[in-house]
């Protein structure tokens, strides 16, 4: 069987209702999910105290000592969920943006939406953050207001690369272009913040913007798990107008769509997941860009399939942050740092082939 009849979508019907699946790319999401299930044991049983993938797998079914119960479950169960859902919003908000906008170069870091998130939630921490001893509530109300923040941030600075990219009527490495531009704006209100600040406030900015899972607890699993409901809720219906939407506008409008309503709807539904994975562990880098490249290529299909990202995504997040936390241990290093050393030599192939392929 060659690689292109395993490309080649299929129709199950079940009554009145059919389904369209690529053999191929069930195949590659079955190991996307599998795979993400094993580093995510790894990571439960790796750290000071480290314990064997069969003591997790006891502890997870229930049983293991409380030694082992208190490690994993109360520990580390925490960290490696938040990883999970972190990564899977990251790599959905790319996917969606790289579809949306058929740029492949398109993603939330790159394009300002998480340095724009990373301004809001710096203000909440800076100029309204909670100290060491502050209550539970207090604490949730101040997550709450992290991630509203975050949004805000998120939505202004895409709104911004909207409007320039509109008035210039770029594309492609325009787009990337005033993305760059847009956050380093949005980094300079960020370091103004930071420099007035106060050094305890600024210290807990800092640590935030490092893009670690590093001190996340229950309020922040929370958060994520319950956005990423109800974009997913929200999302089911939009991506069924994607395979049109990825033909362009002049074929998706043919096929009696409404481009901008369908575009903007999307596109929104990326900066929310974008800014509140952006709220919730910080801003790590370049998962959004990789994680549905590595999806399309994998599958062969014509754009990321968006299950399969998110699931490669939480894979990446959660084996960088494994590799974050036992590289230099007992030295915690920032989940961010590890994923941009994968993601800034993927994105300059990615540049050197897109500048190869318009020279032919």
């Amino acid at each position: 069987m060659t690689t292109s009849t395993l490309s080649a979508p299929r129709t199950l019907r079940i009554g009145a209702v059919s389904l369209r699946w690529s053999p191929r790319t069930l195949f590659v999401t079955l190991i996307a999910a599998i795979s993400t299930v094993v580093l995510a044991v790894l990571s439960l049983g790796a750290g000071e105290m480290s314990l064997r993938p069969d003591r997790v797998l006891a502890v997870l079914t229930g049983g293991g000592t409380e030694q082992e119960q208190l490690i994993v479950l109360t520990l580390r169960l925490t960290r490696t969920v938040l990883g999970i859902l972190v990564g899977a919003m990251l790599a959905l908000s790319g996917a969606i943006v790289q579809t949306t906008t058929r740029n492949g170069l398109a993603s939330p870091d790159l394009l300002g939406v998480t340095a724009g998130a990373g301004t809001g939630a710096v203000a909440v921490i800076v100029l309204g953050g909670t100290g060491p001893t502050a209550s539970g509530m207090s604490t949730l109300l101040h997550g709450l207001g992290t991630s509203a923040a975050a949004l805000l941030g998120g939505l202004a600075a895409a709104l911004t690369v909207a409007a320039i990219l509109r008035l210039a009527a770029g594309g492609g490495l325009q787009m990337l272009l005033i993305g760059v531009g847009t956050s380093a704006l949005f980094g300079g209100l960020t370091s103004w913040m930071l420099i007035t600040a106060n050094i305890s406030d600024a210290a807990r900015a800092n640590v935030w913007l490092a893009g670690s899972l590093n001190g996340r607890g229950p309020i922040e699993v929370v958060l994520a798990a319950v956005t990423l409901g109800i974009v997913g809720a929200v999302l089911v219906p939009l991506s069924t107008r994607l395979p049109a939407l990825h033909l362009g506008t002049d074929l998706a409008s043919a096929l009696g769509q409404d481009v901008r309503v369908t575009r903007s709807g999307l596109l929104l539904v990326s900066v929310v997941l974008a800014s509140i994975a952006a709220a919730v562990a910080g801003p790590i880098g370049f998962v959004a860009l990789v994680a549905p490249h590595i999806a399309h290529r994998a599958t062969g299909a014509a754009r990321p399939p968006l299950f399969t990202s998110a699931l490669i995504g939480a894979g990446i997040v959660v084996a960088s942050d494994l590799v974050a936390r036992t590289i230099a241990s007992p030295i915690l290093l920032p989940t961010g740092a590890i994923t941009a050393i994968i993601g800034a030599p993927f994105l300059i192939w990615l540049l050197v082939r897109q500048g190869k392929d318009s020279v032919r």
